[in-house]
């Protein structure tokens, strides 16, 4: 606790200076002895910050691999991430520290390794066998340019094709190069006059693994005796070739080309191709060749015991199909399927019921990565429907614009929005199970439930279960269902103030207890949600309409009351701001010919079918005004005891009575201050010509223009202390990559000069206190935050609750209390007299739509929940918490005495604070715009944590991030994932058991028998000792400035988890050699430094015997 200093107040400081330093005598008498008496107990050791899991869809990827054993997926993407996932549940996230692309990955199956080759000449051994992966082992390659890697089944050589057309051969081990090169003049001698070009395509011939099939991108393909170092066979083609694929038996390959064709090879026949396909070439008539394709990127060949084989194959559609979507082709004997793909594919793998490249493949299923979605489409079931995703990555199946995170909700919550939501499902997915159903679940040591709600530009909003550290939908609500939507651009209405996305989320408020939802869009529009679990059809869409209006000149005021008159029920409190509706407006115009009275969307008129969930309870709208768009809401609060929303802007503020459907209050933000206004503002520059509004700065990626620019996310410009820091990263936010999260406004309607002026609403907060100095019990207020650092407080007078709630008028008055600090304010609570957090008053959850006997006994309740502050002593008193952009400062109620101040931050600003609570105490946390994530604790605000985590580089970052309880928090790190981490310490010492574990104990399946008269007369698969063709022994060193080794974090603990037993039980053994070996080569290490060491000694006594040999003692 801090003392309080008596010595300032007796030097006769003044009061502004004693709430300044937050240390005077007065306040300590006025608080008594309370602050003492609460006692802290959070530390800086219940802290510490790390991430957790990332869910979503990878962003950028750019390779596939599939363990078929361990049935285990890997996704890599253009930004070095590496993302795993095993069965639902089981996912992981891993990165490479260059960050350079992933263009190749190869699982050592069944070994619990992964190969990774990237676009800057690097390969990578991952260990699996462990919760978070490591690398054991890099290889950079200084001189070649990697295009190609192959790894034979159970082979422990991993064959590297290079863009100079050579192939380099590392064995995975000890990731050392082998000295056994195939060189591209080599391969072709003189079957081409010219380079082949890169080598495209590696692969062993099922049959024999003494027969390496060499593709290259010019059309030349070389089967490369590695025996005899030369090659048996070359066959040459006119098309550039993109890939290639064996039959099981070894006698057939075939080759995918860039003018759509395929060409089937016999291997013993390198004159012509065995036969040429195109699969979406028309056949011209004459015997002509057909007209050229898109090129085939790859293409895969699988065979079946009991039919036909599979020829799959991406691209090669025709060029005259213009505007059709990616396709995957599966042919099947005669039958030639095409299935469209919403996004360009970028690669597949087809999944067999064996490892086995000489066994009949029997494929089941086809894996297919698009750009931005993961597709399994099941080939054992006619018509090959896809398998239904249980992976959580559909997070940005439309942009999301904004994000809530909720700990520790209701327990019945997460059942009933997930009872809804099972509605919704698509039907018509594969009966069978989800085929990546590798690796095993944590253990879960978190007991509450945790819920993140997600909104989208489409005026979406999801709600996912992300309960111990898993993330699952639960349950979708289209907001833009309730608007007319315009069939074509030129049949939009005038009004939209953006050009796209005009239902896009911008604010969530939502109370878990009651399940009373509100939404804020971009169009100016409000939508409040009532949960029910009956089917309801609304015959007319409640809504009313808002006349916002900023306007610094009396004369121009629409409402100039301080405080409005009392409404009656059915209307609005002043007719000229309010214009209450039932119905859609229709388009008005003012005598000037400029639009007036007319929202920016045009709500529904027909009856509306409301499935169970969601359903709407009141839309509002605010309306363009004598040619003035509305302004886009910068804040939101709904409060389910007392029936109110409200909402405000940077024209002021409004407040609904949503039982009654009547507008409460409708103030400019200058006229909440009445005569106390501390500001002296401009009037208004003259009006220019009206445009649509901007105001979409603090949503927009990377496209704000100076003048429209926000000195940060909350404040606008309005904000009186900025700092170059603040500058810079608008700045930089200026010139950030739009990530299509928003379109921008056409223009604004309000000059720099306008702006400078505007005093935004940023903050509220509906809750039960001391409103006044003079109060003696808390009653319901709520609290407003400015972007200019005020606070004001509005009395609510709340009529009794039953039938008398709906009838008699609820009467609002602001107390003529203001709190200042720096910055925009972000985050108010409130603080009981123990220190504890006193929630905003709410209604528990009971179904809309009961029968009459329910109806009498909800008659009879009273609605509003009693907050436990008012049933304290009148004389006990609360704490008031406000975060700013630059400060934090704890407030004593009813004195309004500043007892605690912190400046978070001198140069930058703060994007998100949040009070959360962290065990069984709480604390403020907040994420600044520098990169540093902090926390402080209540109500003393001694700084607790203060880390340098990420700095702001996007604006989807400062837009999505959020703190809640029990020590979480998230933000989208890209378009299409969420990135969670924890700052409890003890989730952190908790979380190694919580991962799942990607690899499980499993038996590599039985080989393929060869049968008695294949065993007899030869002609089974061959097997070849690589280790005797490769091995140092045979091959010799490689050149040392091929490649560079660099060792990873693991030793001989990860090498034997990661590459242990190739076949069984003489895998094992030749690992317990390997190992024996290695320990001996230790030892041999060791012997041979001792003897060096010993004989450099000998040699250096040796010479200091010689030095001073001649020398007196006293000459020393």
């Amino acid at each position: 606790m801090r003392k309080f200093n008596i010595r300032k107040v007796l030097d006769g400081l003044t009061a502004v200076s004693a709430v300044a330093s937050a240390s005077s005598a007065a306040q300590q008498q006025q608080a008594g002895n309370r602050e003492t008496e609460i006692q802290e107990t959070l530390q800086s050791e219940h802290f510490q910050l790390c991430k957790t899991v990332r869910h979503g869809f990878p962003y950028q990827p750019s390779a596939l691999a599939f363990d078929p054993v361990q049935k285990i997926l890997a996704i890599g993407t253009q930004t070095g991430a590496l993302r795993l996932f095993g069965r639902p549940g089981v996912e992981c996230y891993c990165q490479h520290d260059s960050g350079a692309a992933v263009i190749q990955l190869q699982f050592l199956i069944n070994e619990g390794a992964l190969v990774s080759a990237l676009a800057d000449d690097t390969l990578h051994l991952w260990n699996l066998r462990q919760k978070r992966p490591a690398i054991l082992h890099s290889l950079k390659f200084n001189r070649e340019r990697i295009t190609f890697c192959h790894l034979p089944f159970q082979s422990k050589w991993l064959y590297v094709g290079t863009e100079r057309g050579n192939i380099h051969i590392v064995n995975v081990e000890s990731f050392t190069l082998s000295g056994y090169v195939i060189m591209w003049n080599k391969a072709i001698e003189l079957s081409s006059k010219s380079h082949p070009g890169p080598v495209v395509h590696i692969s062993d011939n099922p049959m024999d693994e003494g027969k390496l099939l060499i593709g290259f991108e010019s059309g030349t393909v070389v089967l490369w005796d590695l025996k005899s170092k030369k090659a048996d066979y070359r066959y040459t083609h006119d098309e550039a070739i993109h890939s290639v694929a064996w039959h099981h038996e070894g006698k057939q390959f075939i080759c995918s080309h860039s003018d759509g064709t395929l060409t089937i090879w016999n291997v013993k026949s390198p004159t012509k191709p065995f036969q040429t396909i195109t699969p979406h070439g028309k056949q011209l008539k004459d015997g002509k060749k057909p007209e050229p394709c898109k090129p085939i990127l790859k293409v895969e060949y699988k065979t079946t015991r009991a039919g036909e084989p599979f020829i799959i194959l991406s691209g090669g559609l025709s060029y005259d199909t213009v505007g059709r979507r990616p396709c995957l082709t599966v042919m099947h004997g005669k039958s030639t399927a095409v299935l469209e793909m919403d996004y360009s594919i970028v690669d597949f793998l087809t999944l067999c019921e064996t490892p086995y490249p000489n066994d009949f493949q029997e494929p089941y299923a086809v894996v297919v990565l698009l750009e931005k979605d993961l597709v399994l489409i099941d080939l054992a079931q006619n018509g090959y429907p896809i398998f239904e995703n249980p992976y959580p990555l559909t997070i940005h199946e439309s942009p999301v614009t904004c994000c809530e995170y909720f700990a520790d909700c209701p327990v019945d919550l997460i059942p009933a929005l997930y009872s809804v939501g099972a509605r919704q499902k698509r039907q018509g997915y594969s009966k069978k199970e989800w085929p990546i159903s590798g690796g095993n679940w944590g253990v879960i040591t978190q007991s509450y439930s945790e819920i993140i709600i997600t909104g989208h530009a489409d005026g979406s909003i999801k709600f996912w279960d992300a309960s111990a550290i898993t993330l699952q939908v639960l349950y979708k609500l289209k907001t833009a269902k309730v608007f007319e939507k315009s069939r074509n651009k030129d049949d939009r209405p005038n009004t939209d103030i953006v050009d796209e996305d005009p239902y896009a989320i911008q604010i969530i408020s939502w109370c878990p207890e009651s399940r009373m939802l509100c939404i804020a869009g971009v169009s100016a529009h409000v939508i409040i949600y009532r949960f029910s679990k009956q089917e309801v059809t609304t015959e007319v869409i409640p809504m009313l309409e808002v006349r916002l209006l900023y306007e610094i000149n009396d004369v121009e005021t629409p409402d100039s009351e301080q405080v409005p008159p009392v409404p009656t029920p059915g209307t609005g409190s002043n007719p000229q701001s309010v214009v209450p509706q039932s119905h859609p407006s229709t388009s008005s115009s003012s005598s000037d010919g400029l639009r007036d009275n007319v929202p920016c969307l045009k709500v529904k008129n027909s009856p509306l079918k409301q499935s169970p969930g969601y359903q709407i309870e009141l839309v509002i709208q605010l309306v363009w005004v004598s040619g003035e768009p509305p302004q886009q809401i910068t804040s939101l609060a709904i409060n389910s005891a007392y029936g109110l929303v409200v909402f405000g802007n940077c024209n002021g503020i409004a407040m609904v009575d949503y039982l009654q459907k009547t507008v409460l209050l409708n103030l400019g933000t200058i006229e909440l201050y009445g005569s106390n206004d501390p500001y002296r503002r401009e009037p208004r520059s003259p009006r220019k010509t009206r445009q649509p509004s901007g105001g979409l700065c603090d949503i927009n990626e990377g496209t704000v223009v100076p003048e429209d620019r926000c000195k940060s996310p909350t404040s606008g410009s309005g904000s009186p202390n900025n700092s170059d820091d603040e500058q810079k990263v608008n700045n930089f936010i200026e010139k950030d990559v739009k990530d299509n999260s928003f379109s921008r406004s056409r223009s604004s309607s309000v000059t720099s000069i306008d702006k400078e002026s505007r005093e935004a609403i940023s903050a509220l907060h509906f809750c039960e206190t001391f409103t006044r100095k003079a109060d003696t019990s808390p009653s319901p207020c709520l609290w407003v935050g400015t972007t200019l650092g005020t606070v004001l407080v509005i009395v609510l007078n709340l009529p009794p609750g039953g039938e008398q709630r709906l009838l008699q008028p609820v009467i609002v008055s602001p107390s003529g209390t203001i709190l200042r600090l720096k910055g925009a304010i972000l985050r108010m609570a409130f603080l009981d007299t123990t220190g504890s957090l006193v929630p905003p008053a709410h209604e528990t959850w009971r179904e809309h739509y009961e029968d009459k006997d329910e109806k009498e006994k909800a008659k009879k309740r009273r609605p509003v929940s009693v907050s436990p502050s008012s049933s304290q002593e009148i004389s006990e008193n609360q704490y008031a918490v406000i975060c700013s952009e630059k400060q934090a400062k704890v407030i004593s109620l009813p004195s309004q005495n500043c007892i605690y101040k912190q400046n978070i931050t001198e140069t930058s600003f703060v994007l998100r604070g949040d009070i959360v609570s962290l065990s069984n105490s709480i604390c403020l946390a907040c994420f600044c715009a520098n990169g540093h994530i902090m926390t402080f604790s209540l109500p003393s605000l001694r700084p607790l944590l203060d880390v340098y985590y990420l700095p702001l580089t996007n604006m989807r970052i400062a837009r999505t991030f959020c703190f809640t309880d029990n020590g979480q928090a998230l933000y989208l790190v890209s378009p299409t994932e969420i990135q969670r981490l924890t700052y409890s310490q003890e989730t952190c010492e908790n979380l190694q058991e919580m991962l799942g574990e990607l690899f499980t104990l499993v038996e590599t399946p039985e080989a393929p028998n060869r049968g008695f008269f294949k065993g007899l007369f030869g002609g089974g698969a061959q097997s070849l000792d690589r280790e005797e063709l490769f091995g140092e022994s045979a091959s010799g060193k490689a050149s040392r400035s091929l490649a560079q080794h660099i060792p990873g974090p693991g030793g001989i603990e990860g090498v034997k988890g990661a590459a242990s037993g190739v076949v069984g039980e003489l895998a094992r053994a030749r690992l317990a050699l390997d190992e024996r070996g290695q320990k001996l080569g230790e030892l041999e290490e060791k012997t041979a430094a001792m003897l060096y060491s010993a004989d450099s000694f000998s040699k250096h006594a040796h010479e200091m015997m010689l030095k001073y040999k001649d020398k007196k003692w006293y000459q020393f």
